[in-house]
């Protein structure tokens, strides 16, 4: 996965045919943070002024601005899958959490 990331926030990328610009979402907020432009390092500006911009506001607005992710991930799976999910983070010599974090980062930058 390619991301764009700054100060821990994170963006989507489109690119608009008809405009012919790079167009940008920071997400993981709930907040609307978009930036665009014509090219990868205009992007890549337009994208860090975007973040810097959201927080100055929050700051001048005395808000707490949107925070990316808690760190805290709940899932739901049937028994046999977290009995064999234990196993294998118990075989590897880990703690659940250290398991699941560890699978999820692989699967995520694969």
């Amino acid at each position: 996965m390619n991301a764009m990331t700054h100060k821990g926030y994170a963006a989507r990328v489109e690119f608009d045919a008809e405009d012919r610009i790079f167009v940008g979402r920071v997400i993981g907020i709930r907040d609307v943070v978009s930036f665009h432009g014509e090219t990868v390092s205009e992007l890549e500006n337009s994208f860090r002024e975007a973040v810097d911009d959201y927080l100055d506001a929050c700051a001048s607005l005395g808000q707490l601005p949107n925070k990316p992710y808690s760190g805290k991930l709940l899932i739901r799976v049937n028994a046999e899958v977290h009995a064999a999910v234990a196993a294998a983070a118990e075989s590897a010599g880990k703690s659940l959490n250290q398991w699941v974090a560890e699978v999820l980062n692989n699967a995520a930058h694969a």
